[in-house]
């Protein structure tokens, strides 16, 4: 039997929890520039519910430094509360639309093009078989814009290649890829299994510019070998680098996943460079200021199925370097 009484809960200035969203993604963002962009925003309109929240609290949230802003004392001590908070009333609305029994929203995906081509496709489909209610969204870009995206929270997920074995924290290694020499059809070079470093001694290359991840490292190994990588064109587009190779005749290194469809057709050639090895690890990160959520962490499942599915067919080495 219901009583005669109603929960006696009085909500005044925690009733817009807009605000209050608003002032968690500054907090954990520490700059309104970037929360503006992580909420889809201006920074304008955020710097007015930022003032309005102070007015009726009272009392300053943040203190406005010469990067950005943090939390003040009030800041910090309501901080885990507004969370905790918002959190609750997240739950509350996966219930009412079903979602927490069924990941959905939308995942959205920053990556180098070249990982972006083996995998989107195949990671569709399977979502549209699995997890129907998860939409997704790719953003393609260099290294730096997605480590950018990734920071300001503009993906939920970022796929990227690192050199070397250290990896940023919460990141997972996906694979372990090899550098290959790429050359057009009947080239005589690229028709050899594999090829040692020093044969890419003053070979015509196109090769993306700097400051990009391949090129530092290629040209730090060249100075350790002590040779000469001579690029005679410089270019950041993977489509362009694969026609200009089988076009123009010239050379560059690759993962032989970004060439797989060209080299299986027969329109380019590819040896993998030993002697030493040049080897990425292809790495995930999710994004520290969205928590992985359900839906973000089927879709990170998903990629981890199909690299591991790949790595079985010769494409890369799955996991990190041995």
């Amino acid at each position: 039997m219901q009583s005669g009484k109603a929960t006696q809960i009085q909500l005044d200035i925690t009733s817009d929890l807009q605000k209050w969203r608003a002032f968690l993604a500054i907090a954990e963002l520490g700059s309104l520039t970037r929360a503006a962009l992580f909420l889809d925003s201006n920074q304008s309109l955020l710097s007015r519910h930022l003032n309005a929240l102070e007015r009726e609290c009272k009392a300053r949230l943040f203190n406005r430094t010469g990067r950005g802003v943090a939390l003040s004392d009030v800041g910090q001590r309501i901080f885990p509360l507004v969370k905790a908070l918002l959190s609750d009333a997240e739950q509350l609305e996966l219930e009412i639309h079903g979602e927490a029994r069924e990941p959905a929203g939308r995942v959205t995906i920053g990556s180098l093009p070249s990982i972006t081509n083996p995998i989107v496709g195949r990671l569709f489909k399977q979502l549209r078989e699995r997890h129907p209610g998860i939409q997704l969204k790719i953003l393609e870009g260099s290294s730096g814009q997605v480590e950018e995206w990734l920071a300001d929270g503009r993906v939920d997920i970022a796929i990227l290649y690192r050199y070397g074995t250290a990896l940023h924290e919460q990141e997972q290694a996906l694979a372990t890829v090899d550098s290959y020499l790429i050359g057009a059809a009947g080239d005589r070079l690229t028709a050899k299994p594999e090829l040692p470093f020093a044969s890419l001694h003053e070979l015509p290359f196109i090769l993306p510019s700097a400051p990009n991840g391949l090129r530092t490292a290629l040209d730090a190994m060249a100075r350790q070998e002590h040779i000469t990588l001579a690029p005679v064109l410089e270019a950041d587009s993977l489509p362009l680098m694969r026609s200009t190779v089988a076009e123009a005749r010239l050379y560059t290194v690759l993962p032989i996943h970004a060439v797989w469809t060209e080299v299986q057709e027969g329109r380019l050639q590819a040896a993998r460079i030993v002697s030493p090895t040049l080897q990425r690890v292809v790495s995930m990160a999710l994004a520290r200021t969205k928590g992985p959520g359900r839906a973000v962490s089927a879709v990170a499942s998903e990629i981890v199925s199909i690299v591991e599915d790949s790595a079985r067919s010769g494409m890369w080495h799955s996991g990190g370097p041995g």
